[in-house]
């Protein structure tokens, strides 16, 4: 093992040293922020950057994304680094396959596009968690964002691991990267410059030394931690006025080239939240602005793409889980084709061009497809990939748990009268079962859903609650986003008597598998559903969930990510590169249930069909009911158990 692992290193040495001599032989560029303009190789240069995300189109689809930023007259390719996109287990880095970040900017270049790095280690980007890795909350004590010991610790390994996969495409070693990004948007979050000095230092000493260093935030905000020694640029979005926005940092940097780091062509969509766009005249009138007066920009998102698998993260207003489609009205839309966003754009950055836009490459084909019929089952209990015994509820963290569902069993005390259950908290919606009988569901997007009427129950009856962990939010402090059942349940007799509720099973449900082995169906249930159809051609096309319940679809393997009847997405994206000539396979999770056990393949997608009847029914006021009483009331704010409690 010792020979492989020296054999192996050998190979990654001399792999390295062969792109840093061939990137030697090209022309060394340099990069920096001159007077009132930046300057590229000491001439004025004018950032016109598209930003796409690598993790969010399939890697056979990156050369087609690139040549549309192109043909669209950008000039610079934006891109955020996942972390945990990268290193899903602590230590292990995954640069291979859909995450070789080296192979997209080797594209870059061949195309002549400039790269902007933004990595973190927060990110945002309703990504789940903003890019930090999960396992960061399994470490005591953890402060996130912080100087905290193990947060510097764990971020340093990731920024050297990063560098050393990236110093080709620095400009000394004759690279395209003109800049990167520290830390995102820290004022939002906070004020603490010693954070951020620490950040600085950090990427320069893991090998960014010498490639020019930017900080992005508010107009409102950006002084709170804005660093001497770095290139000031702030986000904003179509209807801001662009000149107002700077007015400030004009002021205390009046010689300083000016940029829109962020300027949000849309806006992103969230389940059981209304479909969100963005106005293409106001975008142009923007941008043209900044044209006009030498601002530099970058367009977030030129093209969204999708958070394929678990990846999408969620908002912090209550808790508000984004939809997979990160289409974001962008110019470019989800499956890659030109909008009319696209089309006043290009005409607008082409009279900033000294010569003939590059020919718009054309769409990928799309293809519907017939009814598909589904003639396997397997219960969801059937993927259970670890069972935890333990007197007290566990979040997922603590059972070094990453993504997807756990059920929680208990036996449940004698209760003929009835009463509550009031699980604190259900991260993030709950089904709840006495004896395999539905009795409720919980869903954290409601603000203070906690609690529900329960049905008379006998000793030892089995109580079953199926608690399924959506996105971690990725904004706000709220970060720090444990998932399953975060702390107690109780089953609540009557306001003297409140039970704390010992001694569980918990099954964990990974979401990035699924069974192998298969049933005859029988009956609409939650489970894992598949079916098999042919193709005599590939192409494009949306997969339509619209008579599902919710969960997560695999095509051939490749998990296209959630989906929810409430809306507003109702499909999901196929790119044609996961589908094969000839016999292809569809599973679907569904942990509710579906309406109509078929589906079909749409040639344009459904992302503003909302269901709101289809959400939990909201349990705020039976929650207010039982906590009306004062006894209880104490109970909440600390005391181990309310009077007469067992």
């Amino acid at each position: 093992m010792k020979r492989l692992i020296i054999i192996i290193s050998l190979i990654f040495s001399i792999s390295i040293s062969t792109e840093l001599s061939a990137a030697s032989k090209s022309k060394v560029h340099t990069f920096e922020a001159g007077k009132g303009h930046f300057l590229l190789d000491g001439e004025p240069f004018l950032i016109k950057a598209a930003e796409i995300h690598y993790a969010r189109i399939p890697a056979e689809y990156w050369e087609h994304r690139i040549q549309m930023c192109k043909a669209l007259g950008m000039n610079t390719i934006c891109i955020y680094v996942f972390w945990n996109y990268h290193e899903e287990e602590e230590g292990v880095f995954n640069f291979e396959g859909e995450r070789e970040l080296s192979r997209f900017l080797k594209l870059c270049q061949k195309h002549d596009m400039w790269v902007i790095v933004r990595p973190g280690p927060y990110v945002c980007a309703e990504w789940e968690m903003g890019g930090l890795p999960w396992w960061l909350l399994k470490k005591e004590n953890m402060e996130l964002r912080s100087l905290n010991k193990n947060f510097m610790q764990a971020v340093g390994r990731f920024q050297r691991r990063l560098a050393k996969e990236l110093q080709p495409f620095m400009l000394k070693n004759g690279g395209n990267i003109l800049m990167v990004q520290v830390e995102n948007e820290f004022g939002s979050y906070g004020t603490d410059k010693a954070y951020m000095s620490a950040m600085r230092d950090s990427l320069r000493a893991a090998g960014w030394e010498g490639t020019a260093m930017f900080q992005c935030d508010w107009s409102s905000n950006f002084q709170n931690n804005a660093l001497d020694d770095l290139i000031w640029t702030l986000n904003f979005g179509t209807n801001a006025k662009p000149l107002s926005q700077f007015k400030t940092l004009r002021t205390i940097r009046p010689d300083a080239p000016l940029m829109c780091s962020e300027y949000w062509s849309g806006w992103f969509d969230g389940w059981g939240r209304k479909h969100e766009t963005r106005s293409a005249d106001a975008m142009v009138k923007g941008i043209g602005t900044m044209l006009e007066n030498g601002i530099s920009f970058s367009l977030y998102m030129t093209h969204g793409g999708t958070s394929f698998a678990h990846w999408a993260g969620a908002n912090n207003t209550h808790f508000s889980p984004d939809c997979t489609s990160y289409d974001y009205d962008a110019p470019i839309n989800e499956q890659g084709a030109a909008t009319d966003k696209y089309h006043k754009l290009r005409a607008l950055l082409q009279e900033y061009s000294d010569k003939p836009l590059p020919e718009i490459p054309l769409a990928k084909p799309i293809i519907k497809l017939n009814n598909i019929d589904f003639s396997g089952y397997a219960p969801l209990e059937s993927n259970v990939c670890r069972v935890i015994t333990s007197e007290q509820v566990q979040s997922f963290e603590e059972m070094d748990f990453g993504y997807g569902s756990a059920l929680y069993a208990c036996a449940l005390p004698a209760c003929p009268e009835g009463g509550y259950l009031r699980i604190t908290e259900p991260h993030d919606f709950a089904r709840i079962f006495v004896n395999d009988k539905l009795i409720g569901e919980l869903y954290r997007g409601l603000k203070e859903q906690h609690t529900l009427r329960m049905p008379a129950v006998n000793q030892g009856d089995t109580l079953r609650i199926f608690v399924e962990a959506m996105g971690r939010i990725n904004y706000s402090r709220q970060i720090h986003d444990h998932k399953g059942i975060t702390e107690k349940v109780e089953l609540i007799k009557s306001a003297e008597e409140v039970i704390l509720l010992k001694d569980w099973e918990i099954y964990l449900i990974d979401a990035r598998t699924y069974p192998v082995e298969w049933n005859k169906i029988v009956g609409k249930k939650p489970g894992y559903y598949k079916a098999e159809f042919k193709l005599k051609k590939r192409g494009d096309s949306f997969l339509d969930l619209s008579t599902w319940g919710k969960g997560f679809v695999w095509v051939n393997g490749h998990c296209l990510g959630r989906f929810w009847k409430v809306g507003p997405q109702q499909t999901l994206y196929c790119p044609a590169v996961w589908l094969k000539k000839g016999k292809n396979e569809i599973v679907v999770m569904d942990i509710i249930g579906p309406e109509e056990i078929t589906m079909q393949g749409l040639a344009s997608p459904i992302i503003d069909m909302l269901r709101k009847e289809c959400l939990p029914e909201d349990a705020v006021k039976i929650e207010r009911q039982v906590l009306q009483n004062s006894s209880v009331q104490a109970e909440n704010q600390g005391n181990d158990a309310a009077p007469g409690a067992k």
